[in-house]
């Protein structure tokens, strides 16, 4: 599997992650600015798995209970976002 497929399947994993705790799923959609009828029609789009991977990893707790959760190691989630659009962009931090 291409390393593009790979992170677009860790990013639907992560927005369905997302999805399952009532306050995260809100706070996405509001930081995204989508709506959910939004979100479902353009959840497969390259741009949207990106904000999800861009969201989740803003916060290291998040990170790492994703992680947990799906069974996927903590750098994967950075990693799948560097090879999804806007990915090769530095990083100040």
């Amino acid at each position: 599997m291409a390393e593009r497929e790979i992170a677009e399947t860790v990013a639907l994993r992560a927005l369905a992650w997302l999805m399952g705790p009532a306050d995260l799923a809100e706070t996405f959609l509001g930081a995204s600015g989508l709506s959910p009828q939004d979100l479902r029609l353009r959840a497969t789009e390259p741009e949207t798995l990106a904000a999800v991977l861009d969201f989740v990893l803003m916060d290291d707790q998040w990170v790492l209970a994703f992680a947990a959760a799906e069974g996927v190691a903590p750098d994967r989630v950075a990693r799948a976002r560097a090879a999804l659009p806007g990915g090769d962009l530095p990083h100040w931090t």
